[in-house]
């Protein structure tokens, strides 16, 4: 069995307010409760709980039920986690795409946007978001809108790889563009990469709820890695955990963009699979693949297609070896932007290997899945960004001081 989760309690100090409204939220979030209940769970006094949910039901985050029935003396009112009560934004911006979705603190959509991009520069999409912005916040009966999450892709701040090639944002300083950010759509703004923000997505609306412990392979325009431990981000030193796509898995082999040969994302990306395509004759030069030209070729069981998927099998079987005895997760997760039917079929190609940590004959969960937020799952992400925040009990350096 998987070790559970440690168990994040409250503290009673003015200065952790903000850990202590995220452990009350974080409870109700899972099930409802009265107050003595939280404070018992929390280690919280009853005292402390009781001004946290009148402040939180004030703010519409949680609501009052009725009283439950007791055994004895007065029953007590009962709260929920009110997911109703706000909403959040999530924007991904691709070299080629801009998305948005607006949600519900539970993850519900409540608007989704998605815009072809021809320019990247910074001054340009946050103008587009900002526009994104004011649409979602015209809706009728739109919530309170807490912030908003942006995600992009990596690495940050890497000389000469973080604006290399096709898959990345030139102009885009992980540094400065939160705060420019932040101005143009006049909300809080949460920076992530988009495969760790898509891995807080399965893991809050997807394929990963209930694991605590599991990796994503994200398919943007490379491919990224989301890792999730103990219902935490893993994120690095910088910020860059989970650059899977520059790892290399075939020595000397196909020129990358960061100047290593036989980086993985060559074989199994996106771009791989257009680039491939093109070569094969079956999409002009300079063309971006579409979903209904590979589920078209999908149903031909097109040879070009599948030599395709045979070689990116191979490779993936590999590096996802490597992943399971590096983080030891439950499950490994792949989603993006690649179709449905050609993950599904990846999947089926894989020839995971022998030695790995994940052979358990007391496995609940498959070594490798589909994920099941689909194409906006980094979008998605970008949002879980702020909902994890809202939510999530952590203690950083900041609300300690």
């Amino acid at each position: 069995m998987p070790i559970p989760p440690r168990q994040i309690a409250g503290k009673n100090a003015e200065k952790t307010k903000a850990h202590n409204r995220r452990v009350v939220l974080g409870y109700l979030q899972g099930r409802d409760a009265g107050r003595a209940e939280i404070a018992k769970a929390s280690g919280l006094s009853t005292q402390t709980v009781s001004n946290l949910v009148a402040e939180l039901e004030a703010e519409g985050l949680v609501e009052a039920l009725g009283r439950r029935a007791a055994a004895r003396g007065q029953p007590p009112l009962v709260y929920r986690f009110h997911a109703r009560g706000a909403a959040v934004l999530g924007f991904e911006v691709r070299p080629d795409t801009l998305s948005m979705v607006l949600t519900d603190l539970g993850g519900t959509a409540l608007m989704t946007h998605q815009d072809r991009l021809s320019d990247t520069a910074p001054a340009q999409v946050l103008a587009q978001m900002a526009q994104m912005a004011a649409e979602a916040r015209a809706l009728p009966d739109c919530p309170r809108i807490l912030g908003a999450g942006l995600v992009i892709p990596g690495p940050f701040g890497v000389e000469g790889l973080s604006a290399a090639g096709a898959t990345t944002l030139p102009d885009w300083d992980a540094a400065t563009i939160p705060g420019l950010a932040e101005t143009a759509l006049g909300l809080p703004v949460y920076l992530d990469k988009d495969a760790t923000a898509a891995a807080l997505a399965e893991g809050m609306f997807g394929a990963a709820q209930g694991l605590s412990s599991f990796a994503f392979l994200y398919f943007g325009s490379g491919l990224g890695l989301g890792v999730i431990t103990q219902g935490h981000p893993l994120r690095g030193a910088f910020g860059n955990a989970g650059e899977l796509g520059h790892v290399v898995l075939h020595p000397g082999g196909l020129p990358c963009d960061c100047g290593n040969l036989g980086c993985l994302e060559q074989y199994v990306s996106r771009l791989s699979v257009q680039r491939h395509l093109i070569d094969a004759g079956l999409l002009p030069a300079g063309a971006m693949g579409t979903d209904a030209t590979i589920a078209r070729l999908l149903a031909e069981a097109h040879p070009a297609l599948d030599a395709w998927t045979n070689s990116a099998a191979e490779a993936l079987s590999r590096a996802i070896g490597m992943l399971e005895n590096l983080f030891d997760p439950q499950s490994i997760l792949l989603g993006g932007a690649l179709p449905d039917g050609l993950l599904d079929r990846l999947i089926a190609r894989l020839s995971l290997p022998p030695g790995s940590v994940a052979r358990r004959t007391d496995r609940s969960h498959p070594r490798v899945a589909r994920g099941t937020s689909g194409r906006l799952t980094a979008a998605l992400g970008a949002a879980a960004l702020v909902i994890h925040d809202t939510v999530t009990p952590r203690l950083d350096a900041h609300e300690l001081e």
